[in-house]
């Protein structure tokens, strides 16, 4: 299973740029007139990356449900599982994230993609996970790249 987030990851906060459709080699589309100017970030290649990783993709965003209406069809994603956050004011050195996809994954091999991973969270899913885990922390002012797609595929084949 592979937890996803939003920002970052696929909304990278560096400067946009301009992503080619892998049929025509044209300029996607901006997004509609009035929608988050952040959108026109995403990079549309992406999701038939993720699509072609041997597991099963959750949004573990704070986008919740709007992940699948407005994330999941820029990048021809079906709908997927969303993690529902607890409410926590817990305070804690670990990412308010790293609890509830533990929970989420039961002792399920997992792959969470986010830009706000510390060292902290690896040592605590370590200590309290049973099944194989993989914190891959992406660089939040470029967002995916091809050495994170590579990075993830290998280590799903590993399994």
């Amino acid at each position: 299973m592979l937890f996803l987030d939003v920002d970052g990851p696929l909304i990278p906060f560096g400067a946009p740029q301009p992503h080619l459709d892998e049929r025509s080699g044209n300029r996607t589309a901006p997004p509609a007139a009035g929608s988050n100017p952040l959108l026109a970030r995403i990079d549309p290649r992406h999701g038939s990356r993720l699509s072609a990783l041997p597991c099963d993709l959750v949004w573990a965003t704070t986008w919740m449900a709007d992940a699948n209406e407005v994330i999941g069809p820029l990048l021809g994603l079906p709908e997927l599982p969303v993690v529902d956050w607890p409410d926590s004011e817990e305070e804690s050195p670990l990412h308010w994230k790293t609890r509830g996809l533990v929970d989420w994954a039961a002792g399920r091999s997992f792959v969470w993609v986010d830009d706000e991973i510390t060292d902290a969270d690896r040592a605590w899913v370590s200590a309290h996970h049973h099944g194989q885990a993989l914190l891959h922390r992406v660089d939040p002012r470029h967002g995916l790249t091809h050495t994170d797609f590579a990075a993830i595929a290998d280590w799903l084949a590993q399994l």
